[in-house]
């Protein structure tokens, strides 16, 4: 059996399966191995099953055997496995450990690493997958990675011909389903002569 995903915010007493055997006299349902954590229970005689408490997406997924045994004879029986996912629903924004950062840059230097930023986000899967971006700058000066976070100057500054400090507002973004969420940082650049 491979029910439907289950939500991580299922709460206790969510249907999940039916457990069904063509046999001539009734049968009790039973789980008798896989669930340790104790997070299913199954009718005896409906074989129905269903949530006993909430979820924890990191213990899933849970293959669990289910064994239906005639009535009258205890070793006669037959066993099914069952195999429960849980989707981890997209709790969290990215955080990044300051929402505000200084950095200082010489000038005249050529394009350079600034700072490296890393956020944090309690999600699993894609759901905590992250993707750095500019929300706003001046583009001709800079530019992030993707990937790392890490934040570059793409040209010299001059430091008396142009402006001595710097905003750069980045963004964090998961990968979440069913939306993306977003944190910020801003970055504020002093230019040293």
């Amino acid at each position: 059996y491979r029910p439907a995903p289950l939500s991580e915010k299922a709460p206790p007493d969510t249907f999940v399966v039916q457990i069904s055997v063509l046999y001539t006299v009734p049968v009790i349902y039973s789980i008798v191995s896989g669930d340790g954590q104790g997070y299913f229970i199954i009718n005896s005689s409906t074989g129905i099953v269903k949530t006993r408490q909430n979820l924890k997406p990191e213990d899933f997924p849970v293959v669990f055997n289910v064994r239906a045994t005639d009535s009258s004879t205890a070793n006669i029986f037959r066993e099914v496995s069952v195999y429960v996912e849980v989707i981890d629903e997209n709790d969290f924004p990215p955080v990044f450990p300051s929402s505000l950062l200084e950095a200082s840059l010489e000038e005249n230097l050529p394009a350079t690493q600034i700072v490296q930023l890393q956020a944090q986000d309690s999600d699993t899967g894609r759901n905590g997958l992250l993707t750095y971006g500019i929300l706003s700058a001046d583009a001709r000066k800079f530019r992030i990675d993707a990937a790392t976070g890490i934040l570059y100057s793409t040209a010299p500054f001059d430091y008396e011909e142009e402006p001595t400090e710097y905003q750069v507002v980045i963004y964090a973004e998961d990968d979440g389903i069913p939306e993306k969420k977003r944190g910020y940082c801003t970055v504020v650049i002093k230019i040293i002569d």
